[in-house]
């Protein structure tokens, strides 16, 4: 394995191929649903989830892994693979316990493997603008980058990585109370498709349109406008039980923005509580030459 092992949450959503082609580790979250505690793609997969949310009358609950989860990643990465480094990378501190929770394992390692070095990062993001944050991560510590050079390349990522995304509605997200900033939205009509992004870890609105082609060509400004004149960026598409809409919402984006690197991925079933099916986006950073 690399010098340098990473380990992230379920909920970064990173395609399953890049997961096992970098040696990506990662720890489940909860999702509650009822009387069952389900734990993130591991006993509730997304086509499941999302075949069922729609007839859901009460809206699952989710929680972050514990410290207990952390520790016991670290120790098998430590006693069973022989990490000496570990790179510890999660979604916005703002919006889950995870990073507290993996702060606290850390802590724990301190006396329980004292010759382990863990870092722990809050990336202040969420979905695959965090996923991309520890692809890059894992793809550093392949090339034999060491612990302090790889939390850098993490921690230089966190202001350039960027979210945007559509939905039919922001009920989800206002039932769970992850709404943030962007609640001013969840009065608008129905007819209208609010758009929401992430800053410094807070979901908060960004725009609106009347239909999903007016927030999609809306998005793809925004983008371009991030990005800047003949820029480049790295692109995840990203989309729950609605993977047509993100091909549909990539084709636009390309035609106007050059991709250096796309990924499809598909949010997982402890963000899909919160987002609901149907959501659509793209998380991406520009790419200095």
């Amino acid at each position: 394995m690399p010098n340098v092992a990473v380990v992230t949450d379920s909920v970064a959503s990173i395609p399953e191929d890049l997961l096992k082609a970098l040696q990506i580790r990662w720890v489940a979250y909860f999702v509650h649903r009822g009387t069952e505690v389900l734990r993130d793609l591991v006993t509730i997969q997304r086509e499941e989830f999302f075949r069922w949310r729609p007839s859901a009358r009460e809206l699952p609950q989710t929680a972050s892994p514990g410290p207990g989860d952390y520790l016991r990643m670290y120790e098998r990465l430590s006693m069973e693979e022989g990490a000496q480094e570990i790179v510890s990378v999660h979604m916005t501190s703002i919006g889950s316990g995870a990073y507290q929770a993996a702060r606290a394992a850390q802590a724990m390692a301190l006396e329980q493997l004292p010759d382990v070095r863990i870092e722990v990062i809050d990336t202040r993001n969420a979905a695959m603008a965090h996923g991309w944050m520890v692809i890059e991560a894992a793809r550093a510590a392949i090339a034999g980058l060491r612990l302090e050079a790889v939390a850098e390349r993490v921690r230089s990522l966190i202001p350039r990585c960027k979210m945007i995304m559509t939905a039919d509605t922001l009920r989800y997200l206002y039932m769970g109370g992850r709404i943030g900033q962007a609640a001013r939205l969840v009065g608008t009509a129905l007819n209208i498709k609010p758009l929401i992004g992430m800053e410094d870890g807070v979901i908060v609105a960004v725009g609106q349109a009347r239909s999903r082609s007016q927030a999609y060509q809306k998005i793809v400004d925004m983008v371009e406008s991030i990005v800047g004149p003949n820029g480049k960026a790295k692109f995840a598409f990203i989309h729950a039980a609605a993977r047509e809409e993100a091909e549909k919402l990539r084709s636009m984006v390309e035609a106007r923005v050059a991709s250096v690197e796309t990924l499809i991925a598909e949010l997982t079933p402890a963000l899909g509580v919160h987002s609901g099916p149907g959501t659509t986006g793209v998380c991406f950073y520009p790419v200095q030459e």
